[in-house]
């Protein structure tokens, strides 16, 4: 960056980032509001059954304590009396507190105590007795994973893949064949900023919220639809979001509670949840899988067969990608897939960072590994023989795929070539020594979006769209690419961003947020530039007086033809001589889908890994990872590798550390802490190297790019999976990894 002027690719640093690390960001928590109450939630204990009778006179005794809302108690307030209704429609929202007596999982949110002070109300909380009736649960899905049905609506994103050739039969006379069972544990969201809402209620009933999610326009038509509201009535902020992960694309209960409590008391209520109850709403779901792959003994796939039984909840059928990606990543003459849900006492699951795939592909990369080991071949060379240059289903030209340029810029910055084969061959003192490697796959989506962009006088621009940023840098990618497109310097940019009053963005989800507001501004500032050079040729002795719009560009605050000797006018002057005080462009971002749909749209990346593992004890060091990824035109280097770089420490995690244990006596959640739920720490990071593979796709988005945010996680597990084995011997195909995993005996 030179002069503040920047170009696209640069590693431009976060805008926000100085509020961030100073404490000058107010999230959704900390907003300060007049009168503002206090709201502390009161969850299940049981795992299913129905509440005989709350009693809440302890807690009301309490100075301080305004309320106590519950199912029964509502009534008695005539403005309650319609919220939720008083049906079980969880089709808007995962789950609708204080409609009814009936308890669908231990956590359930069940009451609220709304006091003047946290304090207050968290005491209260406490004193609140409910009887219950307890019925009995399920909670065990791999005991119970054979009684999985099939889901009630699936799409063509969570369908499982189109049958092709017969499978099955294919399969049994297949000369090399794998056939594996796999589990994977729930992981629980845990961003660092606990889900929190602050509901102002303003003069005539309308209502300002501040709130944790990732996207304002989709939260606010789920609360109108929920409460019967005109979205007119409703004002969703989320200025700063503290990590989110796919836990705010739906409303979650804190926020429907704190709506409630300010409809009630006509107050600003704050509903904050601990950390415990980040374990009560939605989670990656616990998936059994089998896959089975058939091939010839030069490596050639001929049948692929995967099969999976995902978690969902008793209210809500919940599906994911799980299954799909067998049907695009590698050429198989013959497939079958199968996807399944198992409806248990728990939450209703929720999209978790790469949902489906980091589920999905992870038993897929494994058992390419144990085929590679089956045949004697090279866990790289099986990938690439059964590469595949088109789509396998449909037979789509792919956008753009460098997924082969990926293995070979990783292989050779990782030394692979030097590998031996033979597990239990590489050793440094007490450590085994591991090297794997596998694929990683995400969809390259563009969603519809809207920007305003208004370019001052003065100089200065200002970009408006309720785009989020969850902490991934839009904010600060949509001002490079506003400042590249108009040739201003960084500081001259100001972002709008997370306020409904503002033109409507997509939710921030699916990497897809860069590709479609990103593009949408790029298209607002290029009207503007067209418009200011129709300026530059009306004035009094251009130099641009004849020149074409083509042969001009807005580079370092200059309008100035391409030409080398062609001459140019500061832009600054150009607007001000206009005598306007201003050049506004609205751009609605449409995507073509049907140009967009004869293509198969994805980012890719290969990942090698070495891991160390200490034969006696079990304990598994991730010491080295490369990735090589292929997500279209890199926007800002510096926060593209950040996303990358922190969705290898979600696989390392995945790998090694998270996975929710449930007691199945009482049907609930036990490790409900960052002390008892196990995430990466520094001590656990070790040499992670990102290579960006150059990619420029302008069928996904007009800027070139694709998304960055979820790729990064994918392919991490199954490698450390296939390096412990190189490393041990031993085929360990449940997540996550543990050392009491490591040191069982070898698995058939």
């Amino acid at each position: 960056m030179s002069g503040g002027f920047v170009a696209i690719g640069e590693p431009v640093p976060r805008i926000d980032g100085r509020a961030k690390v100073t404490g000058q960001a107010r999230y959704a928590a900390e907003i300060a509001a007049e009168g503002l109450v206090h709201g502390v939630v009161v969850n299940a204990a049981i795992a299913r059954g129905r509440i005989v009778a709350v009693h809440d006179e302890q807690a009301r005794a309490v100075r301080g304590v305004l309320d106590v809302l519950w199912h029964g108690h509502r009534s008695e307030a005539p403005q309650l009396a319609h919220y939720f209704g008083t049906g079980e429609d969880f089709s808007t929202v995962p789950v609708k507190p204080l409609v009814s007596d009936r308890v669908h999982y231990a956590g359930q949110p069940v009451a609220l105590v709304l006091a003047e002070s946290w304090e207050a109300a968290r005491h209260a909380a406490g004193l609140v007795r409910i009887e219950y009736d307890a019925q009995a649960h399920a909670t065990d899905l791999p005991r119970h994973h054979a009684q999985g049905r099939a889901p009630k609506e699936l799409d063509e994103d969570t369908a499982p893949p189109k049958p092709r050739g017969d499978a099955d039969e294919t399969f049994a006379v297949s000369p090399v064949k794998i056939d594996a069972e796999f589990h994977q544990a729930a992981e629980h969201h845990n961003p660092m900023e606990l889900h929190a809402s602050t509901v102002v209620f303003e003069a005539g009933g309308a209502l300002t919220v501040h709130d944790k999610n990732q996207g304002g326009h989709g939260t606010r038509r789920r609360l109108a639809k929920v409460f019967g509201l005109p979205e007119s009535q409703l004002t969703l902020l989320n200025t700063f979001v503290g990590g989110a992960f796919g836990s705010g694309l739906r409303p979650q209960y804190n926020l429907l509670l704190a709506i409630v409590g300010a409809l009630h008391l006509r107050r600003a209520v704050r509903v904050v949840l601990t950390r415990q109850q980040m374990f009560t709403f939605g989670h990656r779901p616990e998936i059994w899988q089998r896959v089975r792959l058939g091939a010839e003994r030069d490596g050639t796939l001929n049948a692929l067969i995967h099969e999976a039984v995902g978690e969902t909840s008793r209210v809500d059928d919940y599906t994911e990608m799980v299954t799909r990606w067998s049907r695009t990543l590698y050429r198989s003459k013959s497939l079958r897939g199968d996807y399944r849900v198992l409806p248990l006492d728990l939450p209703t699951p929720l999209d978790m960072r790469a949902p489906g795939a980091a589920s999905g592909l992870f038993p897929l990369e494994v058992a390419m590994d144990e085929l590679a080991q089956a045949l004697g071949m090279d866990p790289l060379a099986l990938r690439l023989a059964n590469y595949a240059e088109r789509a396998p289903s449909g037979d789509k030209p792919y956008s753009s795929k460098k997924l082969r340029e990926c293995y070979t810029m990783a292989a050779e910055r990782f030394g692979w070539s030097r590998r031996n084969p033979q597990p239990r061959s590489m050793r440094e003192g007490h450590e085994l020594v591991g090297w794997g490697m596998a694929s990683g796959q995400w969809i390259a989506e563009q969603e519809e979006a809207q920007v305003r962009v208004v370019w001052h006088a003065d100089g200065h621009v200002d970009v408006e769209t309720a785009a989020s940023d969850i902490g991934t840098g839009t904010a600060t990618v949509l001002a490079q690419v506003a400042a590249s497109a108009l040739g201003v310097r960084m500081e001259d940019v100001r972002v709008h961003i997370a306020d409904t009053r503002l033109p409507q963005a997509p939710t921030e989800g699916g990497s897809s947020h860069v590709a479609s507001v990103g593009s949408a501004v790029d298209a607002a500032c290029e009207k503007l530039c067209k418009k200011a050079w129709q300026l530059a040729r009306a004035m009094a002795a251009s130099p641009l007086a004849d020149s074409k719009f083509a042969e001009v560009e807005f580079v370092g605050g200059q309008l100035r033809r391409r030409s080398p000797e062609g001459g140019g006018l500061p832009v600054q002057e150009v607007l001000a001589a206009s005598g306007a005080d201003r050049l506004e462009a609205h751009f609605h971002l449409q995507p073509d889908e049907d140009e967009q749909g004869r293509y198969e749209r994805a980012v890719h990346s290969a990942v090698f890994c070495e891991v160390r593992v200490d034969d006696a004890m079990g304990t598994v060091r991730v010491t080295r990872v490369v990735s090589a990824v292929a997500c279209g035109r890199i926007i800002n280097e510096l926060t593209a590798r950040s996303q990358v770089l922190g969705g290898i420490v979600w696989g390392i995690g995945q790998a090694l550390h998270e996975g929710t244990l449930i007691d199945q006596a009482l049907g609930r959640f036990m490790t409900v802490d960052l002390a008892n739920y196990h995430v990466p720490v520094n001590a656990d990071i070790h040499a992670l190297e990102v290579i960006f593979v150059p990619e420029d796709d302008r069928i996904v988005s007009r800027l070139g790019a694709k998304g960055v945010g979820e790729i990064g996680g994918l392919g991490v597990a199954a490698a450390i999976s296939n390096a412990i084995s190189h490393a041990t011997g031993r085929r360990i195909r449940t997540l996550p990894m543990t050392p009491d995993k490591v040191m069982a005996p070898v698995m058939a």
